[in-house]
């Protein structure tokens, strides 16, 4: 059995999986890095989490697929007898305004939630009798989406919803080997949702949440790692299980009230 410590990032070929991925080498652990089609770049990220000194292997896997969700964690376990550390940052969405209902169909909701919740489940569950055995945490990476119901798509939204209140069930039911906790990031500057939107409508977009957020500042797909491995890692997550970190500049906080803010009202 390895000395090292082991991780698990779904979806970590590139942005806040990439960086999960990379942060946990840095720290000492040795990764499994998860693509589905993005191979050449989950390559580029094993470097350098080899770089970083840590053991590195790839594995490509739909987690919707529970098979494929079990051999990624047996791979895990044949290369360094453990797992520590579960991520679960793997996603999946469709990008459609919300006033279009004829835009989503069952069809879409199934695929999202396949990946979303689905996923999830199956991989929790893939690593449980194995983190038992060394003790672990387990961190889902969830959307603001999931708490104020504004997101890419409806059924995306949907899905962190039902992710962030699985991950409460869970800390009941992995207790008290394993921990689980949930980050809710708002908006992040990624590739995948630039990819999404298109350039132009992705710098508006940036720029105008920019102003909206208390903080006046949009996070990194690094600034999201940190959340996500403080939970798994960091002394003071030690007592913590079934919470749920929020981490999107304050923008869940709304507009403050015209009385709130010295204005005529």
């Amino acid at each position: 059995m390895s000395e090292r410590k082991v991780a698990i990032v779904t979806g970590s070929a590139t942005g806040v999986g990439a960086a999960t991925a990379l942060l946990l080498a840095q720290r000492g652990c040795n990764v499994v890095i998860n693509y589905t089609r993005s191979q050449a770049e989950a390559e580029e990220t094993a470097a350098r989490c080899r770089e970083a000194g840590a053991e590195a292997v790839c594995f490509q896997a739909d987690v919707s697929d529970d098979d494929a969700c079990r051999a990624m964690a047996q791979a895990a376990v044949d290369a360094w007898g453990r797992i520590d550390y579960l991520v679960n940052n793997a996603a999946r969405t469709k990008f459609n305004p919300y006033p279009k209902l004829d835009g989503i169909d069952k069809q879409d909701f199934l695929d999202i939630y396949a990946v979303n919740v689905v996923g999830a489940y199956q991989m929790i569950r893939a690593v449980e009798p194995h983190m038992r055995k060394t003790g672990g945490a387990i961190v889902n990476d969830s959307s603001i989406g999931g708490v104020t119901g504004i997101a890419s798509s409806i059924p995306y939204a949907a899905s962190k919803a039902a992710l962030n209140l699985m991950s409460r069930s869970l800390a009941h039911v992995l207790a008290p080997e394993i921990r689980i906790n949930t980050v809710v990031p708002g908006m992040i500057q990624t590739r995948w949702l630039k990819g999404g939107m298109g350039d132009e409508q992705y710098a508006a977009m940036l720029e105008a949440t920019r102003q909206q957020l208390p903080l006046k500042e949009v996070a990194t797909a690094e600034d999201i790692a940190e959340a996500l491995v403080f939970f798994l890692m960091h002394p003071g997550a030690r007592l913590v299980t079934g919470e749920t970190l929020i981490v999107d500049s304050g923008i869940h906080l709304g507009q403050l009230p015209p009385y709130s803010s010295g204005e005529d009202y």
